[in-house]
């Protein structure tokens, strides 16, 4: 389990993974950083979710993402929009505080139709919410999680409107840092992008890995633990659970 910028639901996952004989738990963490200027996520798997290090990371994001729900909320309000903090922040119920807590905010008070009309109309990116915030460093990022016994791979690559020179410029400035790979499989990758993915990984000795990047079962783009298949050649399992690998 890979949440934004929180291990808050990790205990609870881990305890009800027990009970489940077939599913193996593996505790996790998506962070937020930024590379060369712009936003990208780092996965860590394998992580402590009681790392000191890793607290203070978190600690540091959500100060940063309060402080941005603020901005958005004054920025929706000077475009003729209520307030939609506190119903945001309620959405949010004490975690990470996200624009997709203020599309469910404005879906809820009749504002949109649905969320992704929220973020066509006023949260994506070039729109009026779309505040930027600080975030801390990709160096940054992957020191936390490989301080915190984890390794640290790229999440969805193709997700960031970069080329894919770029992409591989992103990949060995990661392996640079101690990163091991990349998420290659994801709901929304095109086929043509998974191979070049899978490619990019075996040239430059990449481990893969594969997410459903599940949010929410009110969002039916992608279901839990669901994902394009693939093959390929190093996959992350191999140096942290090789038992579960299939044949």
């Amino acid at each position: 389990m890979t949440d934004h910028d929180t291990v808050d639901g990790i205990a609870e996952a881990a305890q009800a993974a027990q009970s489940l004989p077939d599913l193996h738990f593996l505790p996790g963490i998506e962070l937020t950083c930024l590379w060369q200027g712009r936003v990208v996520h780092l996965l860590g798997l394998a992580i402590d979710p009681a790392s000191p290090q890793l607290a203070d990371y978190i600690a540091l994001l959500t100060t940063l993402r309060q402080a941005r729900g603020e901005a958005i909320a004054a920025k929706l309000v000077k475009r003729g929009l209520p307030d939609l903090l506190e119903p945001a922040r309620h959405i949010a119920a004490g975690g990470q505080l996200g624009r997709p807590h203020f599309a469910q905010a404005m879906l809820e008070a009749g504002l949109v139709d649905n969320p992704q009309q929220a973020f066509d109309r006023y949260l994506g990116q070039g729109k009026i919410g779309d505040v930027k915030a600080q975030w801390p460093a990709l160096e940054e990022a992957v020191a936390t999680v490989i301080g915190a016994g984890g390794v640290a791979l790229l999440a969805h690559p193709t997700k960031y409107n970069f080329t894919f020179t770029r992409i591989r410029q992103l990949c060995d400035c990661l392996k640079s840092l101690g990163g091991v790979g990349i998420e290659a499989s994801y709901p929304g990758v095109t086929p043509n992008h998974l191979r070049d993915l899978l490619q990019l990984a075996a040239r430059n000795e990449l481990l893969v890995s594969a997410g459903s990047d599940f949010h929410s079962s009110a969002q039916h783009w992608t279901g839990l633990g669901r994902f394009p298949a693939f093959s390929a050649q190093s996959h992350v399992l191999d140096i942290l659970a090789p038992e579960w690998r299939g044949d």
